[in-house]
């Protein structure tokens, strides 16, 4: 069936139903198209049909409901990609139940924090996770039930014993478009995690406002994620947007690393790719990766942060397939703002999302005049409701219909948006602003740079100049010869006065698990700013 007859856009929230339930909507909806034999998810363990999916949702909402999870408890997702991931998530939204998913590379500490926040009555996680969950169950006063995805249950119970165990009983919880359906914590690109919480709608519009109309899935497609399904961005790109087309999906459980996409590139036919920036430079850097003949990219998508001109230009060069490159937040559910077939300009990262609105003010909450650099609010369904047991941080970023992004941008001649930075990265030098990613790109056109960050740091007298951490392609290159050469190569491309007084080597730059680059943690090694 043509996707079309899948996908009902609807042009505001109020035209999907009030009594709605977003788990049971898309498999029903799968399986009314005749794809219940159709892949619908291919992991490390084989191949599973939307028929088997169904069936597993099922059970697993009816092994939590004989475990005593009843509507609107919290259950908490550390789980790898694999097929179990779905199928909790679907499960529990099913079931009326919350899922707080989770990054896979956080502490103990980050866990225990997260499982007092949320008070999850019972936690999903896979066993090569559990370590870090065994010191900490004792001070977790509200979980009660572990089931372990994998082989070794750690004496709790299997997450596949769990399933097969339970009726597949058609039950669907009678939830509403506006119920609280799960949540994601932050990232912690700028500090301690809030949990982000979402409704059943949201997932819907994210689709029908971004992953349909923007990137065109159909049911042919077969989609592969860098970012995981824990992830805001992964979430929508390896679950929702396939989901809604009758696509199929590729899950890997280990770390991706360009010698392991390569492997799976190899493998199986990817037409819808999506990764961070990060990644597409360490793909394009690396001796591995395949020939353009060995690819079917058809949409190539990055997000998590401005993707670097030469970056995107030399990937569509060499794949023949260009990177359409946006911007969305956890608060926002998925990407608001993008590049588009069609319309895209590298350097940039596009234009408004049909369906959202957005618009730059100063700091005195006032619109910026035309070419001026502002703070990115925006107006948008997706929105999250709050953060869950924060209400001032809520008040601060959910500003009515407006919800602010914490990033700077400034638009250009032709309309298209260009990232600045984040409000807390800009740096002000000589009584003016530079932006940080201004001379990262900067940087990144040098044939040695693989990676940078720039930050504030204080000289001698205590004002502020940019300082940049860079990562080399070839670290033995690193030397005080290299390090002026690259600060002559950024005074060739922009003002003198934004070149970086300083120039570290690093073998790696601090990230957060879906690649943002952790610039707080590099400020926090020098001078007070």
């Amino acid at each position: 069936m043509a996707q079309a007859a899948l996908r009902t856009a609807p042009a505001a929230r109020g035209e999907i139903p009030r009594d709605y339930n977003f788990a049971a909507d898309i498999l029903e909806r799968n399986i009314a198209a005749g794809r219940a034999s159709k892949p619908a998810f291919i992991d490390s363990r084989g191949s599973w049909t939307y028929g088997q999916l169904a069936e597993r949702v099922d059970r697993f909402g009816a092994a939590l409901r004989a475990r005593g999870v009843r509507r609107e408890d919290r259950i908490f997702l550390c789980m790898l990609d694999t097929i179990d991931w779905p199928t909790a998530f679907l499960g529990a939204l099913k079931a009326g139940v919350v899922p707080v998913a989770v990054n896979t590379l956080l502490t103990e500490d980050d866990y225990k924090f997260m499982l007092t926040d949320s008070r999850a009555r019972l936690l999903v996680v896979s066993e090569a996770l559990y370590p870090k969950f065994a010191a900490i169950r004792s001070q977790c006063p509200d979980l009660e039930t572990i089931v372990v995805s994998g082989a070794n249950a750690h004496g709790h119970e299997l997450f596949e014993d769990a399933i097969q165990g339970a009726k597949a009983e058609h039950f669907t919880a009678p939830t509403t478009r506006d119920d609280m359906a799960f949540w994601l914590y932050s990232s912690g690109s700028t500090g301690k995690p809030k949990g982000t919480v979402h409704t059943h709608a949201n997932l819907r519009l994210t689709d029908e406002l971004y992953g349909g109309p923007i990137l065109g899935i159909t049911e042919n497609d077969i989609c592969y994620s860098v970012a995981k399904l824990f992830f805001a961005y992964g979430l929508g790109n390896a679950l929702t947007f396939p989901m809604s087309a009758g696509a199929t999906t590729v899950l890997m459980e280990e770390r991706p690393t360009p010698d392991s996409v390569t492997a799976l590139l190899r493998k199986h036919p990817v037409t819808i790719f999506y990764a961070v920036p990060t990644f597409y430079a360490a793909f394009l850097a690396s001796p591995g990766a395949p020939a353009r003949s060995e690819t079917k990219f058809r949409r190539c998508v990055s997000a998590g942060e401005a993707l670097p001109m030469d970056v995107g230009k030399r990937f569509a060069e060499k794949y023949g397939c260009d990177i359409l490159d946006g911007i969305g937040s956890t608060e926002m559910l998925h990407i608001f703002l993008s590049n588009a077939p069609g319309a895209l300009k590298y350097g940039t990262t596009g234009k408004a999302v049909p369906g959202y609105e957005l618009k730059l003010v100063g700091e005195d909450g006032q619109p910026v005049k035309p070419g001026e650099m502002g703070e990115l609010l925006i107006r948008g369904l997706s929105s999250a409701i709050m953060y869950w047991n924060n209400r001032e941080q809520s008040r601060r970023t959910f500003m009515g219909e407006w919800t602010r992004s914490g990033d700077k941008y400034m638009q250009d001649e032709d309309g298209f948006y260009v990232y600045c930075g984040r409000n807390d990265d800009m740096l002000k030098v000589s009584g003016l602003y530079v932006s940080p990613f201004e001379v990262e790109g900067a940087l990144q056109t040098h044939d040695d740079v693989l990676e940078c960050a720039v930050v504030a740091w204080l000289d001698g007298d205590g004002l502020i100049k940019p300082k940049a951490f860079v990562v080399l392609k070839l670290p033995d290159k690193a030397c005080e010869d290299l390090a002026r050469a690259l600060q002559d190569h950024v005074k060739s491309r922009l003002a003198p006065f934004k070149y970086p007084r300083w120039i570290e080597f690093r073998s790696e730059l601090p990230k957060t698990a879906t690649g943002k680059i952790q610039r707080f943690k590099l400020r926090a090694e020098g001078p007070g700013v």
